[in-house]
C-alpha cells in the first residue's frame, strides 16, 4: 500500500489531488500523510469496484469507446489506451460499468474488458453502440444476441476519407438523409439509394458504408425521442473529454495504477457527474415491452 501511495505522491501534485477529489477533501489542509491516506482509501474503493458482482447491474445500452493517456511505462512516455464501459440503466441514468488500460485497442484487449464483464455475471444489454473498431467488433461476438448501432459520427469520417475532396458536400448530403430519416423504412431506402449512387460514382466510399451495413440503423427501432443519444458514441465520448479536460495539466502519469485509479476517482466522488440519456422518460415502458417479447 505504501508503494502504490509514493507512486501517486509522485504522479500528482497536490494541488491536482485536491482538485480530483474535492469532494472527499473539502476544504481540509492538504499534507502528504493525508493524501497518502485518501489514496489508499480510493484504490480500495477502486479495487472493489473492479471485482463487484455485476448481476444486478442490468443495462439497457452499453457504450463501448477508448481514449489515449499519457503513462509511463518501461522507462518512456507512450500514449496509452484506455477502454472504457458506459452503461445505460432502465432508467436512462448513465453509469460507469468499466475502465481499464490496455496495450492496444487490439481484439484481445475488448475481449478481455467483455469477457470480464460476462465472468462477473452483466446481463446482456440490448443494445451496444461502438465506434466500429476492428477489434471490438470481434470482441462482440461473444453476445450474439446484442444488436449493435454503429456511430453515425465516426462512419461519417470514414467517407469522408474515401470520397474526394470535391464530391464530400454531395455525399453528406446523402449520408445525412439516411442518419437524420424521418423513421426506419425512409432510412433504408436512403441506405440503397447511397449504395446506388456512389457504387458508380465513388466504389471506396460504398464499401466503406457497405462494411458497417445496417448496424448504422439500429437506433431507428428504438423511441425517436432517443434516436440522438444512441445514434453515436457522443454520450461515452463526452466523458472521455471530460477525463482529459481534468488531466491534461498533467503531462504524464508516473504509473498505470495512478492514472486508472484518478480516472475513477473523478467520477466515484462526483468532479464528473453522470446524466440521464435524452428520451430516458420512453425507456422503461420500451424495455418492458422488449423484453417480455424476448422472453
Amino acid at each position: 500500500m505504501r508503494q502504490f501511495s509514493a507512486a501517486i505522491l509522485r504522479a500528482f501534485n497536490s494541488r491536482r489531488i485536491r482538485t480530483a477529489l474535492k469532494p472527499l477533501l473539502g476544504e481540509r489542509h492538504l499534507s502528504k500523510s493525508a493524501v497518502s491516506r485518501i489514496v489508499a482509501r480510493l484504490k480500495a474503493l477502486f479495487t472493489t469496484w473492479q471485482a463487484r458482482d455485476l448481476q444486478d447491474e442490468r443495462y439497457a445500452v452499453l457504450y463501448l469507446d477508448g481514449f489515449h493517456l499519457k503513462v509511463r511505462m518501461a522507462r518512456r512516455v507512450v500514449a496509452v489506451p484506455v477502454l472504457a464501459a458506459l452503461g445505460v440503466a432502465e432508467n436512462g441514468q448513465k453509469r460507469l460499468a468499466a475502465l481499464q488500460l490496455a496495450a492496444t485497442e487490439a481484439q484481445t484487449s475488448w475481449g478481455g474488458l467483455l469477457t470480464d464483464l460476462q465472468r462477473r455475471g452483466l446481463p446482456a444489454p440490448l443494445l451496444v453502440v461502438t465506434d466500429g473498431h476492428a477489434g471490438l467488433k470481434k470482441a462482440l461476438e461473444a453476445w450474439s444476441t446484442v444488436r449493435v448501432q454503429r456511430c453515425t459520427t465516426h462512419k461519417e469520417r470514414n467517407l469522408d476519407d474515401a470520397c474526394p475532396v470535391h464530391a464530400r458536400a454531395e455525399m453528406k448530403r446523402d449520408y445525412h438523409r439516411i442518419i437524420h430519416a424521418d423513421d426506419g423504412l425512409a432510412a433504408r431506402a436512403a441506405y440503397d439509394a447511397f449504395v446506388k449512387k456512389w457504387t458508380t460514382l465513388c466504389p471506396a466510399v460504398t464499401r466503406s458504408i457497405e462494411e458497417t451495413g445496417l448496424d448504422l440503423l439500429t437506433f431507428y427501432d428504438f423511441q425517436k425521442a432517443m434516436w440522438k443519444s444512441l445514434r453515436t458514441t457522443n454520450t461515452l465520448e463526452n466523458l472521455n473529454r471530460e477525463f482529459r479536460r481534468r488531466t491534461k495539466t498533467q503531462a504524464s502519469f508516473g504509473t498505470e495504477a495512478a492514472a486508472i485509479t484518478l480516472l475513477y476517482g473523478l467520477v466515484a466522488f462526483g468532479q464528473i457527474v453522470l446524466r440521464r440519456i435524452d428520451g430516458h422518460e420512453h425507456l422503461p415502458a420500451f424495455l418492458a415491452k422488449e423484453w417480455s417479447q424476448a422472453a
